[in-house]
């Protein structure tokens, strides 16, 4: 059911509704959105979906989305990290795909200004936070997950670390907007910060052909101003293709959709809108006849592969679109300017 905001017209060479209308037709009637009809759903990428269908306006679409996972919620806060249709396929909990709500909730907020709403989220925000904010070591980074014998893995991600600090930010933003205090929220953002900046080593290594380690650090705002400039310019032919698009991993020829976007959406981030909209014009006649959007295709044969139209993938197109075009209020949520004005102040110590 799309709202008045999705009835908006917009200066694009993407369908907007189309694109969200995919979206909402492969979720399920309980609010959970899979991958694709028949596959898996992860949390996180639940969110990225339900994001989608916010920007495009079918908010009672996105609210469903939030729903299911308050609904879903395990007693210490997380998910686990894969459902098939409500039943959980493996019983995983990562502490990014737990973080990832308050984004969601943050985002559908901007866009409505729905308090009522932001208030029913909160106990399922807050227990979400408390357990990624409980799996920070030490040295700042955030242990990976818990398997499924309920045991901590130790191993840190920088991609998955650097969303998680997103995920803080945007969790201290909603405390702001309810009158609470999360000191240890601060904290522990903080030292995140501390870590994604100067502990590299307090990381997987081996993930860093995956051009996600390059970019995200950037994206979600851990890593900004010249420093952020000097590490796009760095590894940008590393993981780059010009006219094409971003490689999933260095040193295979595959281009995805969503990598693309998100380094559409960092670039958004440090206010380099033409670059952003140069990279975001790159994949934007990558559909299927239906406007949903490709996963990806190999280089320079054009193969597409996989050849499933993903949920995820779809709602990212979009966020990287608002980040451009300003189709909504939450076009603003990645901005390192945005976080860094005095509306943040009590929290934001970068």
């Amino acid at each position: 059911m799309k709202s008045e905001i999705s009835e908006r017209k917009y200066n694009l060479s993407i369908d907007v509704d189309a694109i969200a209308a995919g979206i909402a037709e492969t979720q399920y009637s309980s609010g959970e959105i899979p991958w694709c009809r028949g596959q898996k759903s992860d949390p996180w990428d639940h969110v990225e979906a339900a994001i989608g269908l916010s920007i495009a306006g079918y908010l009672q679409e996105a609210r469903r989305a939030y729903e299911w996972l308050a609904d879903t919620q395990l007693e210490d806060g997380s998910w686990y990290a894969a459902y098939i249709e409500g039943v959980p396929e493996g019983k995983t909990r990562e502490t990014n795909m737990t973080a990832y709500i308050a984004v969601g909730i943050y985002h559908y907020y901007l866009i409505t200004e729905d308090l009522t709403f932001v208030r029913k989220m909160w106990p399922t925000v807050k227990a979400a936070i408390d357990f990624v904010v409980s799996l920070q070591a030490p040295t700042g980074e955030i242990y990976w997950a818990i398997s499924p014998e309920n045991k901590t893995d130790h191993m840190a991600l920088l991609t998955g670390s650097s969303s998680i600090y997103m995920s803080l930010k945007c969790a201290q933003a909603l405390s702001n907007l309810l009158g609470y205090d999360m000191p240890a929220w601060k904290k522990a953002m903080h030292r995140l910060a501390d870590a994604i900046q100067n502990k590299p080593q307090q990381f997987n290594m081996t993930k860093s052909r995956f051009s996600m380690d390059w970019f995200y650090p950037v994206l979600t705002g851990a890593i900004t101003g010249q420093e952020a400039q000097a590490r796009f310019d760095k590894y940008w032919k590393k993981f780059v293709i010009e006219d094409h698009g971003v490689l999933c991993v260095s040193n295979e020829p595959w281009v995805t959709i969503a990598e693309s976007c998100e380094l559409s959406l960092a670039l958004s981030a440090i206010g380099n809108y033409n670059l952003s909209e140069i990279v975001f014009n790159w994949i934007c006649d990558k559909t299927f006849d239906d406007g949903s959007y490709w996963c990806g295709y190999t280089c320079p044969d054009m193969t597409i592969w996989p050849q499933d139209k993903f949920t995820w993938t779809n709602g990212v197109v979009l966020m990287a679109a608002d980040a451009i075009y300003n189709l909504t209020p939450a076009g603003k949520l990645f901005s390192h300017q945005y976080w860094n004005s005095s509306e943040f102040s009590s929290f934001n110590g970068m």
